[in-house]
């Protein structure tokens, strides 16, 4: 079996799949993240609101309102790397 994957490894999977939207920083401040009206996630009371069961399911299944995508779920990714991401984004809290 494969180690567990770090936030380190995270941080690529991150910039790969999330930062065009979040930011590298998790703030949202990009075009995209402006335009969808992202969460600042550099914020811990956002953080907070926010249970690492739930990212999981946002990153795996992607994120509807009704039939609108909000966030497409993350493609080729093993749920040992989904986790990764999630330790990632928890650094982003300031």
């Amino acid at each position: 079996a494969a180690a567990a994957l770090s936030a380190e490894d995270g941080k690529a999977l991150y910039d790969k799949n999330c930062a065009k939207c979040h930011g590298e920083d998790g703030k949202g401040q990009t075009k995209m993240g402006q335009k969808m009206n992202i969460k600042d996630y550099s914020d811990a009371k956002n953080q907070a609101a926010v249970s690492d069961d739930k990212a999981f399911k946002a990153i795996k299944e992607g994120v509807m309102d009704g039939d609108k995508t909000l966030m497409k779920p993350a493609k080729d990714v093993s749920d040992d790397e989904i986790k990764a991401m999630v330790a990632y984004f928890r650094t982003l809290k300031k």
